[in-house]
C-alpha cells in the first residue's frame, strides 16, 4: 500500500510538472485561435490561441484579413505588424501547412482610442478556395473572421470577381440584421453589436485612371439580367444590400511591393518599392483610424469575454450544416429571451390565485404583450430575430401552462374548503335544539351566498353543481323533519308549562292555557289518525309561524341563548320565591293558587 501511494504521488506530481511545462512563456509568436476538425468542414478552438488573448485586460480591438489562398494575406500582417516573415506569421511559399484555421498574434499592440487603451490583436485566416475544402468551410471561416474583427480587410489580387462579391453575403447578412439607412441601428444597449468595418484592399499596380472606390463601386454595379438567372439575381441583390452598409465600408489600393515575390522575406523597406512602402504607411494610419474595441451588448471586451464571446460564435456556426446569421442572432437573443420569460413570470406570480379563467387569460394576454414589447426594444437583429421570438412565446406559453395548473389547483382547493364548510353548516342546521324554517332559509342563502362571491377559478362550475345536489337534499331532510320535531318540542313545552305553572310559579292561567295546548295536540292527532294531517290546518300554520317569530329573528336566536335565558329566568323566578314574597307581599294581578296555611286557625261563625 505504502509503494502504492508513493506511486500515484510521483504520477501526480509529473503531471502538474508537465502541464506547467506546456504553458506558454514566449508569446512573441503566431498561435492558432480556431483549427479546422479533421474533416475539415468544421471549426474548433485552440488552447495556445485562447491563452494568448486570454492575458489581456484592457478592451480588445481586432484586425483580421481575409482573402483567396496565397493572395498575400500572411504578409500583408507581418507589413502591418513591422515584422519580417521569420519573426511574425509564416508566409504561404515558407512553410508545407500554410495557415490554418485562425491565427493570432501573440503580442497585441497598444493604441489609445477615444482616450482608451486598446489592445490590437491581428488575426489571419485560412485562405479561400484551396484544395481539399468544402465551400461550407470557407463560409465558417469567413463568418467567424466577420464577427470576431473590429476591421476586416478583403484582401483581392488584382481585381474584384463575382466570387468574390458572392462570398460577402454573410456580411450582407449582418450588415442588414444591424444597419439601416446607412447608420447603425442600436436596438438597445444590452445588446449592441457592431460587425467589423469592411477595407476593401486591392493590390494591383494600376488602376487605369480610376480610384479604388471606383473600382469597388463599378464592380458592385447592376449586371443585366435579361434571362432571369437566378445565381446573377443573388449577386445583385448582394451588390444592392452592400450599400445598406454606407460608411462602414471603405476601399484602399496597394502596389506590389517587389516583382519577386518569391523573395519578398527576404528584402527589407529600402529593397521594396517605394511607392508600396507610403501605400502600406498610410494603410497602417487607415486601419489606426477606422479601429474602434469590439463593442458586444454595449460592453468593450477584453481578453476573457473576448473568448467568452468567440466560443458563443463558434458553437452557433457550427450548429447547421452551413453558418447563418439567424444562428448568430439567437445566440445574442438568448439572454434577451430569458429576461423576457422572467419579466413575464414576475408579472404573472403578482397574481393572486385562484382567479376566473377569463380574468388570467387576460393577465397573460398583457405580460405576453409587454414581454414582446420588452424584446422588441433590445432585441439583436432584424430579419432573424423571429426565431427568437417563436423561442419567447413558445417559453411563456410553457410558463402560462404551470400558471393554469397552478389556478385550477388553487381554485379546487379554494372551492372544496367552501363546500366543506357549506356542509358542515348544514349538518349544523340539521341538529338544532330549536327547529327553525328562518333560520335554515338564512343559513342557506347565506351559504349560498358566500360560496358565489367566494369560490372562483376553473373549478366553481363543478362545486356548484355539486353544492345545489347537496343543499337540495340537506333542504329536504329538514323540511321532512322539522314538522315532527316542531310537534313533539311543543308537547313536551306544553307539559313542562303544566309542571311550571302548577308547582313553581303556582301560575293558574299558565297551567290552563299549557293544558289545553297538550290536549289540542293529542286529541286533534287522535282524532285525524295522523300527526301530518295536522299539518295543513290553519291553526298549526298559526302556531308555526308564532313558533318562527319567538325562537329565531335577527334580533334573537333563542336556539343560542336558550339555555342561558332559561337560566336567568329560573334565577328570577327562585329569587322571588325565597326573598320577593316576604318582602313585598304577592302582587300579583292575575290568579294564584292560594298557598296560605292559616285557614284553619279562622273564627267559625256562631
Amino acid at each position: 500500500m505504502e509503494i502504492s501511494h508513493r506511486t500515484f504521488v510521483f504520477l501526480l506530481s509529473l503531471c502538474l510538472l508537465l502541464q506547467t511545462s506546456l504553458s506558454i512563456e514566449n508569446f512573441h509568436q503566431a498561435f492558432p485561435i480556431v483549427e479546422p476538425d479533421p474533416n475539415h468542414t468544421k471549426l474548433r478552438l485552440s488552447r495556445e490561441g485562447l491563452e494568448a488573448i486570454s492575458r489581456i485586460t484592457t478592451p480588445i480591438a481586432a484586425v483580421a484579413v481575409i482573402g483567396p489562398y496565397r493572395s498575400g494575406k500572411s504578409f500583408l500582417l507581418n507589413q502591418l505588424l513591422s515584422l519580417s516573415c521569420y519573426e511574425g506569421f509564416g508566409v504561404g511559399h515558407m512553410r508545407d501547412t500554410k495557415t490554418k484555421g485562425i491565427w493570432v498574434w501573440g503580442t497585441p499592440l497598444e493604441l489609445e482610442i477615444d482616450g482608451v487603451k486598446t489592445s490590437i490583436i491581428y488575426l489571419d485566416t485560412e485562405g479561400f478556395e484551396s484544395v481539399g475544402k468544402s465551400n461550407v468551410y470557407d463560409d465558417r471561416i469567413f463568418a467567424l473572421a466577420t464577427v470576431m474583427s473590429s476591421v476586416l480587410i478583403y484582401n483581392l489580387p488584382e481585381t474584384i470577381r463575382e466570387a468574390d462579391i458572392s462570398r460577402l453575403s454573410f456580411a450582407v447578412e449582418l450588415a442588414e440584421e444591424f444597419y439601416g439607412s446607412g447608420n447603425i441601428q442600436n436596438f438597445g444597449q444590452d445588446v449592441a453589436f457592431e460587425p467589423s468595418k469592411l477595407l476593401w484592399l486591392i493590390q494591383r499596380d494600376f488602376l487605369q485612371g480610376k480610384s479604388v472606390k471606383e473600382m469597388v463601386d463599378e464592380a458592385l454595379q447592376h449586371v443585366p439580367n435579361e434571362d432571369g438567372n437566378k445565381n446573377i439575381d443573388q449577386v445583385n441583390r448582394i451588390r444592392d444590400s452592400l450599400a445598406i452598409m454606407g460608411d462602414n465600408s471603405t476601399a484602399f489600393s496597394l502596389p506590389q511591393p517587389h516583382l519577386m515575390r518569391t523573395k519578398l522575406c527576404d528584402l527589407k523597406d529600402e529593397d521594396l518599392d517605394s511607392t508600396y512602402v507610403a501605400r502600406r504607411d498610410q494603410l497602417k494610419k487607415l486601419v489606426a483610424s477606422i479601429l474602434r474595441p469590439k463593442i458586444v451588448q454595449g460592453k468593450a471586451l477584453n481578453g476573457k469575454e473576448f473568448i467568452s464571446f468567440l466560443e458563443q460564435i463558434l458553437d452557433a456556426l457550427n450548429k447547421g450544416e452551413i453558418p447563418s446569421t439567424g444562428s448568430l442572432v439567437e445566440v445574442f437573443n438568448k439572454d434577451i429571451v430569458e429576461r423576457c420569460v422572467k419579466q413575464y413570470h414576475e408579472r404573472m406570480v403578482k397574481l393572486r390565485l385562484p382567479m376566473s379563467e377569463e380574468h388570467l387569460q387576460s393577465a397573460h394576454e398583457t405580460a405576453h404583450d409587454e414581454a414582446l414589447k420588452a424584446f422588441d426594444a433590445q432585441h439583436f437583429g432584424r430579419q432573424h430575430a423571429k426565431k427568437s421570438v417563436d423561442q419567447l412565446d413558445e417559453q411563456m406559453k410553457e410558463v402560462f401552462k404551470n400558471f393554469v395548473l397552478a389556478n385550477e389547483y388553487q381554485s379546487s382547493k379554494l372551492c372544496e374548503a367552501l363546500y366543506t364548510k357549506c356542509e358542515d353548516d348544514m349538518d349544523h342546521l340539521q341538529s338544532l335544539r330549536l327547529p327553525s324554517m328562518a333560520k335554515f332559509n338564512a343559513g342557506f342563502v347565506y351559504c349560498n351566498q358566500s360560496f358565489e362571491h367566494q369560490c372562483v377559478g376553473p373549478s366553481k362550475q363543478n362545486y356548484e353543481q355539486r353544492l345545489t345536489k347537496m343543499m337540495g337534499k340537506a333542504r329536504s331532510l329538514f323540511i321532512k323533519e322539522y314538522n315532527n320535531r316542531l310537534f313533539n318540542w311543543l308537547v313536551a313545552f306544553s307539559l313542562v308549562m303544566v309542571i311550571v305553572g302548577r308547582f313553581i310559579i303556582k301560575f293558574i292561567l299558565l297551567e290552563m292555557a299549557a293544558w289545553i295546548l297538550f290536549i289540542f295536540l293529542e286529541t286533534y292527532t287522535r282524532m285525524f289518525w295522523t300527526a301530518e294531517s295536522l299539518y295543513y290546518n290553519p291553526v298549526w300554520h298559526f302556531i308555526v309561524g308564532t313558533w318562527e317569530t319567538v325562537v329565531y329573528s335577527p334580533v334573537l336566536d333563542l336556539d343560542r341563548w336558550a339555555i342561558p335565558i332559561v337560566c336567568i329566568i329560573a334565577l328570577c323566578v327562585l329569587y322571588w320565591r325565597c326573598y320577593g314574597k316576604r318582602k313585598h307581599g304577592s302582587s300579583w294581578l292575575l290568579p294564584m293558587y292560594n298557598n296560605q296555611k292559616n285557614g284553619r286557625n279562622r273564627e267559625r261563625s256562631e
